[in-house]
């Protein structure tokens, strides 16, 4: 069977290279897929419906969901999968919402919509939900994360405002999203990086396991001395908890004065690490010995203090 020549044409040239009847209309879906739709008074003017009842509509009239977490798209992923659209069409259609009479909203398949564009498809297949705010964010979110397309910054940003909006616990979003919650408290904490150094997190220029060992340094300007020797001198992961570590025990205190520093335990800065993860506070330190000794929790809100009430099953 020959390919269909019809991508990128308009509907005029589909119309007469098929010689449908007024009432139905030839597309273009991809590679070997044409389909004839007919038109629906009840759908808006222009959704088109084919004759197993799905919908279609052209790309162009969907516009990004206000809630979509992901702001960067990679170019070459997106001619990748622009070149299978093309040879196999839309295999899932793209959920949508209708926000005026030509206008909707991509709730989940922007990646899709986008390569169908460079593909040149004039119809794509879709279906018309109705959501709330929460929702959108919910599915674009989820959607987004079951295809690992975030950066760090953006499903931070995503798992955070999903706690806003819908007013819920980290171990709600957890269930919602399918992850762990201290997969999603150690992503929330990223979001107290300087606004420059999550941006070098966005771009990759760090990895999520540095920006984690600049979370553990308690002084800010401890953090931009790090930060510059990730960045200049290439630290690895470990070589940056290690500095973090020295920095919390006053290294840099040390070139001038003679006192000699004590290191701390390993062991006992995993502990500590482990349980600013679980609380998904900043500063958490160990006093003393496992026979005797204290632990302090820091935090800087109320919502920080209930969940660690919560975490600790104490009433507050």
């Amino acid at each position: 069977m020959a390919k269909t020549n019809g991508l990128g044409k308009g509907l005029g040239a589909l119309l007469s290279e098929n010689k449908v009847s007024p009432d139905e209309v030839a597309v273009t879906t991809g590679g070997l897929h044409t389909v004839t739709v007919k038109k629906n008074t009840k759908l808006p003017s222009c959704i088109e419906v084919d004759d197993n009842g799905g919908l279609w509509i052209d790309p162009n009239y969907l516009k990004p969901n206000p809630k979509q977490p992901r702001k960067e798209f990679d170019q070459k992923k997106l001619e990748e999968l622009s070149d299978s659209i093309r040879e196999n069409g839309i295999l899932e259609p793209i959920i949508i919402e209708q926000i005026s009479a030509t206008e909707f909203y991509i709730i989940a398949g922007e990646r899709r919509t986008r390569a169908s564009k460079m593909a040149g498809l004039t119809k794509v297949p879709v279906q018309i939900r109705k959501f709330d705010e929460q929702q959108k964010l919910e599915m674009a979110l989820i959607e987004n994360i079951q295809r690992a397309d975030l950066n760090p910054i953006e499903e931070a940003m995503a798992y955070y405002n999903l706690i806003q909006m819908g007013d819920l616990s980290q171990d709600e979003v957890a269930k919602k999203v399918g992850k762990n919650r201290s997969t999603v408290a150690n992503a929330i904490r990223l979001l107290k990086l300087p606004a420059d150094i999550q941006h070098a997190l966005s771009n990759g220029d760090i990895t999520s396991g540095h920006a984690r060992a600049l979370l553990m340094v308690k002084n800010d300007a401890d953090m931009r001395v790090m930060y510059g020797k990730i960045v200049g001198s290439g630290l690895s992961v470990r070589e940056a908890e290690a500095m973090a570590e020295q920095l919390n025990n006053g290294a840099r205190a040390a070139k001038k004065t003679t006192k000699k520093q004590v290191r701390k335990d390993p062991d006992i800065a995993i502990f500590e690490q482990n349980l600013r993860n679980v609380f998904g506070v900043r500063d958490v330190n160990f006093k003393g010995t496992t026979d005797k000794g204290s632990i302090e929790i820091a935090f800087s809100s109320k919502k920080d203090f209930e969940r660690i009430c919560k975490i600790l099953k104490i009433e507050n």
